[in-house]
């Protein structure tokens, strides 16, 4: 019992787990909602932090200075072209959940084209790129809310067993993610890269490669999120993955991956998707206005990291 615990405290996740944990307790304790109905609507708005969460934890694993601001015009486009291809019908969900997919790797390899043909440093390039994308999606939009089919609607809102169909699916994602870091060629050359660029490229590692395909991942996942939000929110709109910029970095290092690169941490980034849902939820059913509420949440963001620690020292 005590190695197993011992083994729980030295694991970068469980601060994470441990402040959704506590926050969850205080709701239920100061709130006449049940705790069972507080968990299942944490998991429904987690999902899409978690799924953003992963691409961001590409990105930043690469190495120091890598990070994708373009998430929120790429959770909008892919949002209002799926919205558009489905166009109300069934029959177009596959479809227009393809068409986001490679809307999301067309703007992930324009991102990384950003960086490597015009030596752009990566949170300029994808700023940047952040606008040209919004600039797109407004001219595609034309600010029109298209709704999404019923059906799609449905599957973002259902349950099996009480738990919601996509935490379901999100939770498979991130097991096929955690897999796929430790057990793929890909995997490993995204950890080698983030630890030690010039000794992965002396290796062999196609490092150009490998970053290109990282940030195609990153866009992908950020575009089919921003199509199954708008199937959840009821339609796309410009300001859909507003909230999710700071709110995918967030969720990274809350999750015990390291900023300076080559440490991943995939079951973290369900912790703090969770604890970040939670908190301004408890901060909500205090009547806590918006501007103590962001000093209080950024607040308790430091103090999850300061009691994790963060990186060790070796």
């Amino acid at each position: 019992m005590t190695r197993v615990l011992t083994w729980l405290r030295d694991q970068p996740w469980i601060w994470s787990f441990l402040g959704a944990l506590t926050v969850w307790l205080v709701i239920v304790l100061a709130h006449t909602q049940g705790g069972g109905a507080t968990l299942t609507m944490t998991l429904n708005f987690s999902v899409f932090f978690v799924i953003v969460g992963i691409g961001q934890m590409l990105v930043i694993t690469t190495g120091p200075g890598n990070i994708d601001l373009s998430i929120p015009a790429t959770m909008a486009l892919g949002g209002a072209i799926a919205m558009k291809v489905m166009n109300g019908m069934e029959s177009g969900i596959p479809v227009g959940l393809l068409y986001a997919l490679l809307t999301g790797v067309a703007i992930g390899v324009f991102n990384f084209g950003l960086i490597w043909l015009l030596r752009i440093p990566p949170i300029i390039a994808t700023l940047s790129s952040n606008f040209i994308v919004l600039s797109v999606a407004i001219s595609y939009g034309r600010g029109l809310r298209v709704k999404p089919p019923e059906a799609f609607s449905d599957f973002t809102v259902a349950h099996i067993l009480g738990l919601p169909i996509m935490a379901l699916v999100a939770i498979l994602l991130a097991i096929g993610m955690a897999a796929v870091l430790a057990r793929t060629i890909y995997g490993r050359s995204v950890t080698a890269i983030g630890q030690n660029t010039k000794a992965a490229r002396l290796a062999g590692i196609k490092v150009n490669r490998t970053r290109l395909i990282t940030y195609a991942i990153s866009a992908a996942l950020s575009a089919l999120a921003g199509a199954l939000l708008a199937g959840f929110s009821g339609g796309s709109a410009l300001d859909l993955g507003a909230e999710y910029l700071m709110g995918s970095i967030s969720v990274v290092v809350l999750g015990g991956t390291s900023v300076a690169g080559g440490k991943s941490n995939v079951p973290g980034i369900w912790g703090a998707a969770m604890f970040l849902y939670l908190l301004v939820a408890m901060l909500n059913t205090f009547g806590i206005g918006m501007g103590l509420r962001l000093v209080l949440t950024g607040i308790c963001i430091v103090a999850v990291i300061t009691i994790g620690g963060g990186e060790k020292n070796r």
